[in-house]
């Protein structure tokens, strides 16, 4: 196993530190954009005397390559440099790795395409988080596990499936296109509208038939400013299951833009269920969307772990 400092390209210290942290930046989150802004970042961070190890990756196996060989005592906070990819990995890898150890704070810089988690912490911004990190202020957050076969992996934000999974892998062919990327996997996939058989159990109550698309929601945004779950809240200790049931492709986009104001919730196809257990079965099995990441298929199994870490906040 290679020791953590062999992946830090750069360390930062500066006398008397307010905190020390380790910075894992994505540099190719949100079209590289996260590399142009790491410089600013640096500067944010040196400026607010809070000493960093950068750790630069590559891919969700480095991220977890570098979190296995770290020692969590030598800092005082864990921070996700990217969009809610970058924090996917670095969760997953913490709680594989270092589940029985005692957590240090997380946290998010947004630099990615959508930044939907960091919305729920109020972090719209890299300055934002370095100021939330100045100060220290940190929130409990649910998280979420899900099964694949006697595997476990965890997300905070949401996981989709159907629909909205079908575009993003549309989505991910165009990649070069930028967002317009997703307007082009939105229209594809509408013009080859198809639906799914769906058994889901969730706190007991069974819901079964034909489906479009489901969410499982711990926070309330998808794709950046997209309300997909308006009442959801990240330390409730329940998930948000937003149902999609058949409808037309008129239907569907007159609906669509009703997700930036959250008022699809009002369509009589929706269905929004709270609950802390679902299982759920589909024909043919289709491809989950864990935050954003294309990973794992159904059958699946979800739990929710009450305020199982903490994230800084504004």
């Amino acid at each position: 196993m290679k020791d953590a400092n062999f992946y830090i390209v750069e360390k930062v210290y500066q006398g008397t530190p307010r905190m020390k942290i380790a910075l894992i930046a994505n540099p190719n989150a949100g079209g590289y954009k996260s590399q142009q802004l790491i410089p600013m970042v640096k500067q944010g961070l040196r400026a607010q005397k809070i000493d960093f190890d950068i750790f630069l990756t590559r891919n969700g196996d480095h991220v977890a390559e570098i979190i296995r060989s770290m020692i969590f005592q030598e800092y005082d906070a864990l921070v996700a440099m990217g969009g809610d990819g970058a924090n996917y990995y670095m969760l997953n890898a913490i709680l594989k790795y270092h589940s029985q150890a005692r957590l240090p704070p997380l946290g998010i810089i947004p630099a990615g395409r959508g930044n939907s988690f960091a919305r729920d912490l109020q972090l719209f911004t890299p300055g934002d988080a370095i100021c939330a990190l100045s100060r220290h202020t940190t929130r409990p957050v649910d998280v979420c596990c899900f099964t694949q076969n006697t595997n476990i992996y965890y997300f905070v934000n949401l996981m989709g499936m159907g629909f909205v999974t079908d575009v993003a892998r549309t989505a991910s062919r165009f990649r070069r296109t930028g967002d317009f990327s997703y307007i082009i996997g939105i229209w594809r996939r509408m013009y080859n509208l198809n639906f799914y058989d769906l058994r889901m159990e969730i706190d007991g109550e069974i819901i079964s038939g034909k489906n479009c698309l489901v969410e499982i929601c711990n926070s309330r945004y998808t794709g950046g400013e997209m309300l997909m779950a308006p009442g959801a809240k990240i330390d409730d200790g329940l998930f948000d299951v937003v149902i999609l049931e058949p409808l037309s492709r008129l239907n569907l986009i007159n609906t669509l833009p009703k997700l930036f104001k959250g008022t699809h919730a009002d369509h009589p196809r929706v269905r929004i269920i709270q609950g802390a257990t679902a299982t759920i079965f589909t024909k043919p099995e289709k491809k989950l969307l864990p935050d954003g990441e294309m990973f794992g298929v159904t059958p699946t199994q979800i739990t929710i772990l009450p305020r199982r870490v903490r994230y800084f906040c504004r």
